[in-house]
């Protein structure tokens, strides 16, 4: 699998559609596969949704609810299930065409069970000035009372509108002055969002880029700003954070891309719930896994706060994910200086396992937690005092050789708090960590692939003493039989 697609909640369901090829673990004709969950957190694995046709491989997309039958695809008073989505058809791209990939939509009456394609299929035609024209995004516009697409076109977004989803109008573009453009830009999302603690509401433009993350490889940027209907703005304050080749991080970690979030979340609820690709396209299709390659992220709350670097978009884990929560083990405060091994006091496996660690934020040296095995393979996640930056060193986390870009340095992320607790919220599966720090200030992806299980687990603190203030670690249950 790669990009998760089609995002939306209905009937209380949140369904997950995905890139994904059923015949081989690595990539090859694009389908969408689905899955879907009462809660984010256990799934169901329901039949491919969307197969390639004579227009092309089904590349990425977005569902809605047309509440109003905008459509007319709807049936006995109840609203359809609609999908975009880029067609890429693989004779132009052989041919040397730029008019490779057009916009198509399907429809379902069954709760997303089964679709049917669109006979008017491409509902956008690709204009072929850019051979990378894909990746639809649809939002329905309260203000305007129309549905809006964001698509990613080579080095930018285009904006179009439609009353019905069928018939398509350009109304503008952003992104040639702004933002990071190490690569092409990909799986772009818009959406408003509420300031946390205030009335205002702002828009959010997500933006995925392949290259041209800090780290390496692909990443995911995005923008704050505010859109008319017609045109996205970027937010003074903001514009002065991302001219042209600067960019702000979702993820500052190497394994998080192609992340957008789930449309038709209840007002009720009022989250803005994101999910990513845990992988990146230096190595996706060379980790060292068999019967699977490559998984999604955690689920995530995105929370916009005005911090005092400007707007900063934050990551939360769900709290569904507590659900899962089985075995605990309380850290009592203590001051922390060299290594500190919890492994024997534990009383479960740290390779399933979430840890919720608040310091004393420390002025020198460095502060982390390192999961290990008796191969002598270690994990090590960490915060530099004197950089002010979170640090990820999977450098002899296990199997390096599929890949030279894979653990070839350390990776970081800056600390954008200056607060005086440091908190680490971190979840490890046998091969990923996912860090949510500083109350999902700053988050970070990364995977590993050691020989056998981390089965030890060790706080340390190098220069310096460092004061743990309350620690709590649990025991995650599995969520696949």
């Amino acid at each position: 699998m790669n990009d998760p697609n089609g995002m939306v909640f209905f009937e209380g369901e949140y369904h997950l559609f995905y890139q994904h090829y059923p015949d081989s673990n690595i990539w090859g004709p694009m389908h969408w596969g689905h899955a879907v969950s009462k809660d984010m957190v256990k799934w169901e694995h329901l039949p491919i949704a969307l197969y390639p046709d004579s227009l092309g491989y089904i590349f990425s997309g977005s569902a809605v609810v047309d509440w109003n039958n905008t459509t007319g695809f709807g049936q006995n008073g109840k609203p359809p299930l609609v999908a975009m989505f880029t067609l890429h058809n693989m004779e132009r791209e052989k041919a040397g065409r730029n008019d490779v990939e057009t916009q198509g939509i399907a429809y379902s009456n069954d709760r997303g069970r089964t679709w049917t394609k669109y006979a008017g299929n491409p509902v956008i035609s690709n204009p072929e000035k850019d051979r990378d024209f894909r990746d639809p995004k649809v939002v329905w516009d309260e203000s305007s009372k129309q549905w809006i697409v964001v698509l990613a076109v080579g080095d930018h977004v285009e904006f179009w509108a439609s009353p019905d989803l069928k018939n398509w109008t350009y109304l503008s573009d952003f992104g040639q002055n702004f933002g990071a453009h190490g690569g092409v830009w990909e799986c772009p999302d818009l959406f408003p969002i509420q300031v946390d603690g205030s009335a205002d509401k702002k828009w959010a433009l997500i933006v995925n880029i392949n290259p041209g993350h800090p780290n390496g490889g692909s990443g995911t940027q995005y923008f704050i700003g505010n859109f008319d209907g017609k045109t996205f703005t970027l937010d003074p304050s903001f514009a002065q954070l991302v001219p042209k080749g600067s960019g702000i991080w979702l993820d500052w970690g190497k394994d998080n891309y192609a992340g957008v979030t789930w449309s038709d979340v209840p007002k009720t609820d009022g989250r803005r719930l994101l999910i990513g690709w845990m992988s990146n396209w230096e190595y996706a299709n060379k980790v060292p896994t068999q019967a699977w390659r490559n998984a999604a992220t955690l689920p995530r709350e995105l929370v916009l706060k005005n911090t005092s670097v400007g707007y900063r978009l934050f990551s939360l884990p769900v709290k569904e994910q507590e659900s899962i929560r089985a075995k605990s083990f309380e850290i009592p405060a203590k001051t922390v200086s060299g290594i500190l091994d919890l492994t024997s006091q534990l009383g479960f496996s740290p390779s399933l396992s979430e840890w919720v660690l608040e310091f004393e934020t420390p002025e020198m040296g460095i502060v982390g937690l390192e999961l290990s095995n008796t191969k002598g393979e270690s994990y090590r996640l960490y915060y530099d005092a004197a950089q002010k930056q979170f640090v990820s060193d999977r450098m002899k986390s296990g199997d390096l050789s599929f890949s030279v870009q894979f653990a070839s340095s350390l990776h970081v992320a800056p600390r954008f708090s200056g607060g005086k607790t440091l908190q680490l919220h971190l979840f490890f599966d046998v091969a990923s960590m996912e860090l949510f720090a500083d109350q999902g200030a700053t988050s970070m992806t990364e995977l590993y692939f050691p020989s056998e299980v981390f089965s030890q687990a060790k706080l340390f603190a190098e220069g310096g003493e460092v004061k743990l203030v309350k620690g709590a670690v649990y025991q995650l249950q599995r969520i696949w039989n």
